[in-house]
């Protein structure tokens, strides 16, 4: 079926809504699709078909994977007894990009917060709890941003955590304050990780 103008204006209005994208770069992205609608088009059409059919949630972190559980997951070398808690999955791919943290993530999907309405329950705390006995869990790192928002869920989980005896670290040094994770470079994150406190 042949494009219409008003698929490629209706293209380029999605672009735009996509994070980072304003109307005058998703033209300039879907330009240069079109350029290349053989080649890199076809190509990116068929992965967003094939991520949008397979992506899911990992089971066990919340991690975005093709299968029931992401590799890092399965992987039994980071089974270290260090679970690193993050807000999303960006969060845990900005760490990853880092290579500085050889353990396991939680992915809460969000943060506390009382304005909207997000409490515990709608988050992924509960199965964080359940993970700490299931996976002989020695050190919990709160690497969570640091808005108002991320530090009240980080004092509840820090909380919720006392009775298990577990240690509750958060990262230090490096990250500003209301900064957001995933616009860190790899630096700033190896550093607060090393010298990560006590919650």
């Amino acid at each position: 079926m042949a494009s219409s103008d008003d698929d490629i204006q209706t293209l380029i209005a999605t672009m735009a809504r996509l994070p980072g994208l304003g109307p005058r770069s998703a033209r300039r992205v879907v330009l240069h699709l079109i350029r290349r609608r053989t080649g890199q088009m076809a190509q990116l059409a068929g992965l967003m078909a094939n991520v949008a059919e397979q992506a899911r949630e990992c089971i066990v972190c919340g991690n975005v994977t093709a299968g029931d559980i992401c590799p890092i997951c399965e992987d039994p070398a980071r089974a270290t007894g260090e679970i690193c808690v993050v807000t999303d999955v960006a969060d845990l791919w900005a760490m990853e990009r880092g290579r500085a943290f050889r353990g396991r993530y939680h992915v809460l999907g969000g943060s506390l917060s009382a304005l909207d309405e997000i409490g515990p329950d709608d988050l992924r705390i509960p199965a964080l709890i359940d993970r700490i006995a299931d996976e002989n869990i020695t050190e919990v790192i709160l690497a969570l941003s640091a808005t108002v928002d991320g530090q009240t869920t980080a004092h509840y989980i820090a909380e919720a955590l006392a009775p298990t005896y577990v240690s509750v670290t958060g990262l230090a040094q490096g990250v500003p304050i209301g900064g957001e994770l995933d616009y860190l470079d790899d630096g700033t994150i190896s550093a607060a990780l090393r010298a990560r406190r006590k919650f």
